[in-house]
């Protein structure tokens, strides 16, 4: 399926939100996620579904100043 992450067209087959996170290689308790918008909470990241050309952001602190 398409969707848009961090302003970025791609393919992927993760189902939810979690799934994406694991393929793009994102761990930690310290990231930030939304969907179409939309804070998602990292309890919640295992359960929410993603849909085709769904808008994806995902922050992390960055170190330096």
């Amino acid at each position: 399926m398409t969707l848009i992450i961090n302003g970025e067209e791609q393919e992927v087959t993760a189902a939810t939100l979690a799934d994406l996170l694991h393929a793009l290689d994102y761990e930690g308790d310290w990231l930030a996620t939304a969907v179409n918008g939309e804070l998602v909470h990292r309890e919640d990241r295992a359960v929410f579904p993603l849909s085709m050309h769904d808008r994806i952001e995902i922050l992390s602190p960055m170190q330096g100043g």
